[in-house]
């Protein structure tokens, strides 16, 4: 009787598959084009490449390893500049499991797609035009996608896996910006780097672990920070960001005209004194817990309602807390509006039943599909064609994302602060830039104050933070007055 053949194994397969795509993707020559970026006072012209960059093994034998992942990096540098003459600043979106197109495209990069100040969504054709805001006037810019994101891939399933965490992700990138500087011969550039929302958890992970590379960043930019995941998350026992989050409420609710009196006569009317009612009395009486009074229950619900434009009789039933989710759905109910998470000045409407089921958020529906085909489009011009398709959000990447660090196992909550404070105390040179917008529920700039207050440094080190304001949401460079708000400070703090 003949032996029955052995079935192949589904996972070497699955990872012979993803190995070949990482040699292809290596494989192939750099996409090169050209471009002219015009400002008032002078045009620069400068050079693209778009290519693979591969991320190494670790250890001693990790130069010798197969490399875990093939990652896409586009980059524009100053044309008959000198190697290390101009600083180079590295950019990435974050998730975790977007692509670097938010930033490449709507605010960094010398070209451009044009949306809708108000947030609304654009009407097609998508495409790109020349930027005169681009920060290209002040550093090369190379716009990283990490693995799974864009065209960027793992090389198996054990690369995915680790890679597709807080620290592995941190070393991938790392490993990129080595690679990048040593095949660019840039070793000689001041390096900057910018991350907007989770690539803010990733930069400030990346200050302190680029530096054991010996790469020391001359200045960091924060774009809508997310460095401690407590501050964000509403669970079960974790009070802090339901006082976060009031002032960032009471903005919005003033902004939609929810707000009565005194209150609702201006946004900062509204955020004073909602940061005077956490400062003074909230955090306090979430603290208490079944402690306080029933008057004085009764008061903060009343405090509460006219600070977020709530029932009362819902802040009672929620027992004074406010979560995100009940906010989105609750403040607007009776227009029949669901309020954006990313930018709460856009709503949508709520189905015809009026649930509660998260189905999608408004403030990123009107440009998630503008910026993805005017990034498809633009890549098309530039020669860099594939019929993969490209992860603009990866969902998958996001919902298979390990937050533990270091040995930690189970629920702690992922944060990279500690990472920042011991950067800036090892690093004398390095500057921090942090951008928020008023009207973000993403990564709310009352959250971001919190965090940045709790760094672990002392405050002639803190001196060197500066934390900028701006009238839009998450994305606040979609506002073209924020746009060209944003490229003055950084041009200010620049020096």
């Amino acid at each position: 009787m003949a032996d029955t053949p052995t079935p192949p194994d589904p996972d070497k397969t699955s990872d012979r598959r993803h190995r070949e795509r990482v040699e292809q993707l290596l494989a192939r020559p750099p996409v090169r084009a050209a471009g002219t970026l015009a400002l008032a006072d002078r045009r620069l012209d400068y050079a693209v490449s778009a290519e693979f960059i591969p991320v190494a093994g670790e250890g001693f034998d990790g130069a010798l390893a197969e490399p875990q992942a093939a990652v896409m990096t586009t980059a524009y540098q100053l044309q008959g500049a000198a190697a290390g003459s101009r600083p180079v600043c590295f950019a990435f979106n974050g998730g975790p499991g977007s692509a670097s197109i938010w930033l490449h495209l709507g605010a960094l990069g010398p070209k451009r797609l044009v949306v809708p100040s108000d947030g609304s969504m654009p009407a097609a054709p998508y495409t790109v035009s020349d930027n005169p805001l681009s920060w290209f006037e002040h550093f090369d810019l190379v716009f990283v996608d990490p693995p799974h994101t864009g065209w960027s891939t793992t090389a198996s399933e054990a690369a995915r896996k680790k890679l597709l965490s807080v620290d592995g992700d941190v070393k991938a990138l790392a490993e990129v910006v080595r690679t990048w500087l040593t095949r660019h011969r840039r070793w000689g550039s001041p390096v900057y780097l910018a991350g907007e929302s989770y690539g803010t958890t990733r930069g400030a992970a990346l200050a302190d672990k680029l530096l054991d590379g010996g790469v020391a960043l001359a200045g960091l930019v924060l774009v809508s920070c997310a460095m401690d995941l407590q501050s964000l998350s509403f669970d079960p026992g974790n009070d802090l960001p339901y006082t976060l989050f009031l002032p960032a409420y009471a903005v919005v609710s003033q902004y939609h005209g929810l707000l009565k009196g005194p209150l609702g006569a201006s946004r900062e009317a509204a955020q004073a004194a909602a940061e005077a009612f956490v400062d003074e009395d909230y955090a306090a009486a979430l603290l208490a817990g079944a402690r306080l009074s029933d008057k004085r229950r009764a008061a903060v619900a009343r405090r509460v309602a006219e600070l977020t434009g709530l029932p009362r009789a819902l802040v009672e039933e929620k027992n004074l807390r406010i979560a995100d989710q009940d906010y989105f759905f609750e403040a607007m109910r009776a227009q029949g509006r669901q309020v954006g998470r990313l930018d709460a000045r856009v709503t949508g409407p709520m189905a015809a039943r009026r649930t509660r089921d998260w189905e999608f958020d408004p403030g990123i529906e009107a440009i998630a599909a503008p910026y993805t085909m005017a990034a498809m489009a633009y890549f098309g011009e530039l020669g860099l064609t594939t019929e993969q398709r490209y992860e603009t959000l990866s969902h998958e990447a996001h919902l298979a994302w390990n937050w533990n660090r270091g040995e930690a196992q189970g629920n702690a909550y992922a944060s990279t602060s500690r990472d920042l404070a011991r950067a800036l105390r090892r690093n004398p040179q390095l500057k921090v830039f942090v951008a928020s917008g008023r009207y973000d529920l993403g990564t709310p700039y009352s959250a971001s104050d919190w965090s940045l207050a709790q760094l672990d440094a002392p405050p002639e080190v803190l001196a060197r933070i500066q934390h900028h304001y701006y009238d839009a949401g998450h994305m606040m460079y979609t506002r073209e007055e924020d746009l060209t708000k944003l490229k003055s400070d950084i041009a200010h703090w620049l020096g």
